[in-house]
């Protein structure tokens, strides 16, 4: 790319109203409609329970073995390039029109019926360091598409732990592991439980164990983006 194009394209990112990815004029979108048709979706054929790829959509061989405590993963990428910017860009970069647009498109893959939201918790430390929780963010445009209720405070995260990036999935497990707790209870519900990117589950797994410990009869993880082996 010519030099003057690339600094046009990395100046216009930060124009309201311009392309995250390309830098467009895309009016309300944060994302424009060529640079999202080529964002990577996931493939129809997932495990139901987790959302890893299996060859005909059958739940996968982990989740067989060790089933997770979340019934069901809702997503909707791959979490790789160009939408692991975009993610970053609304988490690290507080472009919070990302978490509208990401929720409205979530909220269109949402046919089970559920009783209510519950977003991920971050530690207040963490939340203090970067200002907002983007789990709530999201989970308040699906609370608002869908109509129903958000619970922001009843999942609290009590321990700060460190970052889980660069850990084993082992090491992940017991990271989380009696880092959540939960002040309601909800017997009978079917809960919604968001985040913005799943990669091992560790995290999700934790939160809907806590769940259902408190009476959750079903924790449907929801998810932007997931990673996946390769």
């Amino acid at each position: 790319m010519h030099p003057i194009k690339l600094i046009r394209r990395f100046f216009n990112r930060g124009i309201p109203g311009s392309c995250l990815l390309c830098g467009a004029d895309c009016q309300t979108s944060p994302i424009c409609f060529d640079c999202e048709a080529d964002l990577p979706l996931c493939s129809a054929t997932l495990c139901p329970q987790c959302g890893a790829p299996t060859t005909y959509g059958e739940r996968c061989g982990a989740c067989l073995i060790e089933a997770p405590y979340f019934d069901r993963t809702i997503t909707l990428y791959r979490y790789e390039f160009p939408i692991d910017q975009v993610i970053r860009s609304f988490k690290y970069g507080h472009q919070l029109s990302v978490a509208n647009w990401l929720g409205q498109r979530l909220a269109q893959r949402i046919q089970t019926p559920v009783d209510l939201i519950v977003p991920l918790p971050l530690h207040p430390e963490r939340l203090r360091e970067r200002g907002f929780n983007q789990s709530v963010e999201i989970a308040a445009t699906i609370g608002n598409c869908l109509n129903l209720p958000v619970h922001r405070s009843t999942l609290q995260r009590t321990r700060a732990t460190p970052h889980q990036t660069g850990l084993s999935p082992k090491e992940r497990k017991k990271n989380v592991c009696a880092a959540f707790e939960c002040n309601t209870d909800y017997s009978g519900k079917t809960i919604l439980l968001v985040d913005d990117v799943m990669t091992t589950g560790a995290t999700l797994n934790e939160c809907a164990r806590i769940l259902k410990l408190h009476g959750a009869v079903a924790v449907i993880a929801t998810v932007t983006a997931r990673a996946q082996k390769h």
